[in-house]
């Protein structure tokens, strides 16, 4: 008897996150480091275990190697299996045309063999840089009560901020009538999430009419969910109430591990019914001297801690000077903070050294913006890094 599974997950990796800027130079969206213990693709993969998904392919392009790395067997997320598990799936030559990936709906059908060996009953797609714990099984469960060939998870957002979304809008039977991508005047408040739960054989014929349309670009949101529409396929939706943020800019990266912090977070990823997994590094006890100075942060195993940390996230190993100061911001793994350095309102990529009495960013107050540092570079000692700067190489006093 062929095995097979009921839902498999396709998550969609290969993200550059050019709004990013300095964090993705070297790196895929999906690996950037968040809430001081966690990458930005454990999220997706912990709610996939969570929900009893066990088959994951992560379609990965975009400087994939540190995030393979991290992935590797799937055993911190339970998804080392003999049958399912996590698999990377990158674009690679074959004998019938291939190429890079075109759009998200072209690189799920460049990977329909993936699929075919699991010849599941329904796709789950998955998009790798969103910040949320979701019960995809709730959602599996929803679409096939509905009768559907497609359920899309929608959340809904402010109609003023409407257009940075593609817009649903359902009809009176409840199913979608219509798809906006990034409408200039939008219908409805209601975001498509980027999530969709397709029945597998509808997926695997549009997928395949998509790929034979030269005019198309590929993608979901603006041809695939269209053209079932065109067709009258039904289209549900799911309405998603909780925490959800896209961490595609600076901004909003900032902002989503800021909600980490305070007695009662905003966003909680130590729910016990809910855990949030991870490859932590193996590292000591955090150190905190006894002249250190520590208000609302999170600090991580192997730190040290000498000087004033306030409403702040720190990643393994990181190192605060005497004293040093870091407030408002957001410190990754290595990072070192030398004595009489300061740093506001600023996101530290992994292993920066800020030397002595250098400054970094401005105080959050000052509406100055947030201040940068890519990873492995130097700031010099007394520099001044301005509040909005973003800095990719190494920055001496000028």
């Amino acid at each position: 008897m062929l095995r097979k599974k009921e839902c498999v997950a396709m998550l969609l990796a290969g993200g550059q996150g050019s709004r990013l800027y300095a964090l993705t130079n070297d790196i895929a969206k999906p690996a950037v480091a968040f809430g001081a213990k966690y990458r930005i693709i454990d999220f997706p993969l912990s709610n996939c275990i969570n929900s009893g998904i066990d088959t994951v392919g992560v379609l990965t392009q975009y400087e994939p190697l540190e995030l393979i790395e991290y992935i590797g067997n799937g055993q911190p997320w339970d998804l080392d299996r003999a049958f399912g598990g996590v698999h990377i799936l990158s674009p690679y030559q074959a004998k019938r045309k291939s190429s890079w990936y075109q759009g998200t709906a072209n690189a799920i059908y460049q990977n329909m063999h993936f699929l075919k060996k699991y010849n599941p009953d329904y796709v789950l797609i998955l998009s790798g840089d969103h910040i949320y714990k979701m019960n995809y099984a709730d959602m599996l469960r929803a679409h096939k009560e509905s009768g559907a060939d497609c359920t899309v998870a929608a959340v809904e957002v402010p109609l003023k901020e409407a257009s940075r979304f593609g817009i649903l809008n359902v009809g009176e039977d409840g199913f979608v009538s219509d798809f906006e991508e990034k409408p200039k005047a939008p219908k409805s408040n209601l975001a498509s999430m980027g999530i969709y739960i397709f029945t597998a054989s509808k997926l695997c014929r549009y997928l395949e009419e998509d790929d034979a349309d030269p005019e198309s670009s590929k993608d979901f949101g603006k041809d695939v969910l269209p053209a079932m529409l065109k067709k009258g396929e039904k289209i549900s939706v799911y309405r998603f109430r909780g925490y959800w943020k896209d961490v595609g800019t600076i901004a909003s990266l900032w902002e989503s591990n800021m909600d980490l912090l305070g007695s009662e977070p905003v966003f909680d990823v130590a729910d016990a019914d809910w855990k949030i997994h991870s490859r932590n590094p193996l590292a000591p006890p955090e150190y905190i001297g006894a002249g250190a100075h520590i208000e609302g942060a999170m600090i991580a195993l192997g730190c040290e801690i000498e000087g004033t940390v306030r409403n702040s996230l720190l990643a393994a190993g990181v190192v605060v000077e005497e004293g040093a100061e870091v407030n408002d911001s957001l410190i990754m793994a290595g990072s070192v903070i030398r004595r009489g350095a300061v740093v506001n309102y600023s996101i530290v990529d992994e292993n920066v050294t800020v030397e002595e009495n250098a400054a970094v960013g401005e105080p959050k107050e000052n509406k100055a913006g947030i201040a940068v540092l890519g990873r492995n570079i130097r700031v010099g000692r007394g520099a001044n890094v301005a509040g909005g700067m973003i800095l990719e190489k190494d920055y001496e006093v000028k």
